[in-house]
Parts: C-alpha cells; sequence; structure tokens
C-alpha cells in the first residue's frame, strides 16, 4: 500500500507484483505530485493512472501529424525598417586589398547609385548570410568539440551508500580521468569529418553571397527595364490621345465617321491599361529591391556597367571549381568519405589510460573497505564494438550508399550548370539577332507612320490605319527595350551560374559581415 497525502482525504493501492518492495521510494520520485491539482477522487485517478503508464509506456510522437500550435509557439523578433532613402556614393572600393563596405549617409534628394554600392550595400544587411556566418561558427565549435578527444577527459561525481541496504550516512567522493592512447585514427578521421563539414558550410555561404548579388543586379535591371518602358507606355498614350482629339474634332465637322472617335477613344483605354501593367511590374521590382536594401528605391536611379556586356566571357568555358553549388557538393562527398571510414574504423579497439580517486566520508570506502579510506588506481583500458546485431554493417552500407549520392548530387550540379551555359548562350544569341530585326522594323515603321499621317489627311486613310501605326512604332520601341534588357538579364545571369559574381562584383577581400572572401 502506497499512502497518498492526506490532504486529499482518500488512499491508492497499487499492486504491483513485478516491482520488490525496496523499489516504492523509485516510484514515489518518478510520481508527479506537484504537478496534479486533483478536483475529485475520479479525476485524480484517471491523471495518476495515465502518469504511471506513460513511465512504463511512453507515448510516441507521430511523424505524420503536425501541430500548428506547436510550431507556432515563439515569440518573433522583427526587424526595424529603414524609411529614409540614404545616399549612395560611387563606390570607392578597390579590387585590391582587404576593406569594409562604406557606409551610406541619409537624404531624400534623387541619386545615382552604382550597381557594386548596390550589391555591397544588400550583401551587408542582409539575413541570409547572417545565417550562414552563424551556422560556420557553431561548424568551427565542432571542430574543437571533435579535436578534444584527444586531451585527457576528467570527471568528478558525490555518491551515497547502497540505500537499498542498511548502511547510511556514507559519501563516496571520486575524481576520474582518462587519457586516449590509440584508437586507430578514430578522433583523427572525426576532426576531418568535421573539417569537412565546414568546407560545406562555406561553399553555402559562398551561394548565399553569389544568389544575393543576382537577385540585386537582377532587380536593378528589370527596374531600369521597366522604367523605360513605362516612358514608351506614357508616349503611346500621348500619341493615340492627339489620334483621338483629331478624330474628334473631324467627326464634329463631318469630315470622318462618327465612329473614329470611339475606335480612337477605345484604343487609347487600351493604351492606358498598358501603362498600369507597365507602371506594376516596375513598382513589384522596386519593393524587391527595396527589401534587398533596406531602404526606399523610388527616388534614386540605378547604372548599369557596360563592362557587363564586355567581359561577361558568353562563350568562356565555365571554372567548375570556383562554381560554390560544386564546391559544396565535393564537401559533401568528402563527409561521405570520411564518416564511411569512421564505420570501418567502429569494429577497431580504443586503447585508454583511466586513473581515478575517490575519498569515503562518515564510512567505509567499498574500494578498499577503510573507514573514511581513500583509494586510488591507475588501468589500461580497451574496448571494442566485435558485435552489435548487424547494426555496423548496417552503418557501413549506408555510409557507401550516402557516398554513391554524393558523387550523383556532383553529376548533378555538373548537369544543370551545362544546361543553363547552353540555354543562356542560346537566349542571349537569340535576343541579338533579334535586337538587328527590330532596329529595322523601328525605322519601317517610323516611315509607315509618317506616311499614313499624310493619307488620312488627304482622306486615303482611316482612324483605324493611324493608331495601328501608331500602335506599332511603340510596340517595337517596347520590344527593342525588352529584348536589350534580356541581353542583360542573360548575361548577369550567366555571371551567376559560372560562380564569376565576386570577381565581377568586387566582392573578394571586403568584410561582408564581419567575413572576408578570399579569391
Amino acid at each position: 500500500m502506497l499512502l497518498i497525502s492526506e490532504k486529499y482525504g482518500f488512499k491508492i493501492d497499487f499492486k504491483m507484483n513485478i516491482i520488490k518492495s525496496k523499489l516504492g521510494l523509485v516510484f514515489v520520485l518518478f510520481f508527479p505530485f506537484g504537478q496534479v491539482q486533483a478536483i475529485t477522487f475520479q479525476d485524480y485517478l484517471n491523471s495518476a493512472r495515465k502518469e504511471v503508464s506513460q513511465i512504463f509506456s511512453p507515448q510516441q510522437s507521430s511523424p505524420n501529424k503536425i501541430n500548428i500550435q506547436t510550431l507556432n509557439s515563439f515569440q518573433l523578433d522583427l526587424p526595424q525598417e529603414r524609411e529614409v532613402l540614404p545616399v549612395v556614393t560611387h563606390s570607392t572600393i578597390k579590387p585590391v586589398g582587404s576593406k569594409k563596405i562604406p557606409l551610406l549617409s541619409r537624404s531624400t534628394q534623387q541619386k545615382e547609385v552604382s550597381l557594386i554600392d548596390a550589391i555591397h550595400q544588400a550583401l551587408q544587411q542582409h539575413p541570409d548570410i547572417s545565417q550562414s556566418i552563424a551556422s560556420m561558427a557553431g561548424q568551427n565549435a565542432n571542430i574543437d568539440t571533435a579535436k578534444a578527444q584527444y586531451y585527457p577527459q576528467i570527471s568528478g561525481g558525490l555518491s551515497t551508500a547502497d540505500l537499498t541496504t542498511g548502511e547510511r550516512g556514507r559519501q563516496l567522493y571520486t575524481l576520474s580521468a582518462t587519457q586516449m592512447v590509440y584508437d586507430f585514427g578514430k578522433v583523427k578521421n572525426s576532426v576531418h569529418t568535421e573539417e569537412a563539414k565546414l568546407l560545406e558550410k562555406q561553399a553555402m555561404l559562398l551561394t548565399s553571397i553569389d544568389n544575393i548579388a543576382f537577385q540585386t543586379v537582377n532587380a536593378i535591371v528589370n527596374i531600369n527595364r521597366y522604367q523605360e518602358v513605362v516612358k514608351i507606355a506614357e508616349q503611346q498614350v500621348q500619341g493615340i490621345a492627339r489620334i483621338a482629339e483629331i478624330a474628334n474634332l473631324r467627326a464634329r465637322a463631318g469630315i470622318s465617321s462618327q465612329a473614329d472617335p470611339i475606335q480612337a477613344q477605345s484604343n487609347l483605354e487600351a493604351a492606358e491599361s498598358n501603362k498600369l501593367t507597365q507602371e506594376a511590374a516596375l513598382k513589384q521590382y522596386q519593393q524587391k529591391l527595396r527589401t534587398l536594401l533596406g531602404y526606399d528605391v523610388t527616388a534614386a536611379q540605378f547604372n548599369i556597367p557596360d563592362y557587363i556586356v564586355r567581359n561577361a566571357g558568353l562563350y568562356q568555358e565555365p571554372e567548375f571549381k570556383r562554381i560554390p553549388q560544386m564546391m559544396a557538393a565535393q564537401a559533401g562527398v568528402e563527409i561521405a568519405k570520411s564518416q564511411k571510414e569512421q564505420a570501418k574504423l567502429t569494429t577497431y579497439p580504443t586503447i585508454q589510460v583511466k586513473g581515478s580517486l575517490n575519498q569515503a566520508l562518515n564510512g567505509k570506502n567499498p574500494n578498499n573497505n577503510e573507514d573514511d579510506g581513500l583509494y586510488s588506481s591507475v588501468m589500461l583500458e580497451a574496448n571494442s564494438n566485435f558485435f552489435q546485431g548487424g547494426a555496423i554493417r548496417s552503418r557501413l552500407r549506408a555510409a557507401s550508399y550516402a557516398e554513391d549520392a554524393a558523387k550523383a548530387q556532383v553529376n548533378v550540379v555538373y548537369r544543370d550548370v551545362t544546361d543553363q551555359v547552353g540555354l543562356l548562350r542560346e537566349q542571349v544569341g537569340n535576343k541579338q539577332k533579334q535586337m538587328e530585326v527590330l532596329g529595322a522594323r523601328r525605322e519601317t515603321t517610323a516611315r509607315t507612320k509618317e506616311l499614313y499621317q499624310e493619307q488620312y489627311k488627304l482622306g486615303t486613310r482611316t482612324v483605324v490605319d493611324l493608331l495601328n501605326s501608331e500602335q506599332a512604332i511603340h510596340s517595337v520601341a517596347q520590344e527593342i527595350e525588352n529584348a536589350r534588357y534580356d541581353i542583360y538579364a542573360g548575361l548577369i545571369e550567366y555571371i551567376y551560374v559560372t560562380g564569376r559574381s565576386r570577381d565581377f562584383y568586387q566582392l573578394n577581400n571586403v568584410s561582408i559581415q564581419g567575413i572576408e572572401v578570399g579569391p
């Protein structure tokens, strides 16, 4: 019989034949009295049964269920956004030597921002970089943890006498030390594994840097694209509005059909709708760049340097060893090889020297049976996992498959890069050919518009012909701008895919959130 506190006013009998009476105290220690607030006897009994059942048969969480309440039970710390537009001066960064990203002063005036400064600003404050840096720091600590196995492992503690016996009051202070002598390379291999993981983290940091740089440049290219397209759309609205005004005057004078003003108004509304569409696209990319840079970019003008076109090296063969994704994949192979070797070394013994010192108080030392005795020992120990039910062989097989998967990932990166390079070359080449055709078409449409205007005044052309010519000249102008910026977009993506972003955007030997990337 186990008596629960009398303040609850009842007793609970537990018939547990499989538990010896000496273990009753253990059960008392496990039973969560302080967490139970019983209202009735039945409530308390149900709670007690539930807690006891969980001790001997704990419930396992289902991997197929997600508890949203558990996932969202955290405090969200949002970063503060700057609303004031800073002044970004032209970059003073030199390509050689370690330097920091220049700080930006604040102003609301419209300024021209260099591409390099914008990229550096985005990298300086982007949380992906912070996350990668923290992950690298944590992995450095893991390397130190692995190296710690080379050094002595010292521990100490305090124990009492066996409470199941009649012995009472004795305490035993223990101090022990273990030094690994030889382990057939287990610790060395463990350190190598952690170092390979650090290389993987570094490659992931480079991937983040290249990705953020690409996003920034891509947003700037599209902002410039839609700024030009919006100007063309405004010119189109103005041109069609003039035609609509002429059509109204001629219809009132009885020179032309009354349907002409209606047709012109319809085309004008379509042109205004197109303008709104292009403005919406412009605002989307401005918002994207605002998120990257941390300030409102609507008052800034961003330039695209000509050297992107001159030095992109579209038809040069990519250096795969400089591509961060390939670096990460190769690091993954090295990790898999090291883990496979670690699995092989599991069966080898570990030889170590162990020493211990213990002091008994208020009783006998069980090691020498002396009152308040002091006992010390030094021994040589060898441990090995000879058999674990096939677990060692299974871990080795799993490590071999992991190595195969890592090698396959290298091939995946190679194929992806090769495929993207081929597609980008085709895209840029086609856009260049398209530019030549569009240039000739622009001259033709301009001449057609002039002829249609003269013929409309003479009454040999309808307002529909005039509207079509006005639409055609602005459409070809828009196509030319889109083709031109498609070439820019293709080239910057080629730079990103081939891992040349850090060279192109002067990111080597530059302090990025405290991390410096060497060339």
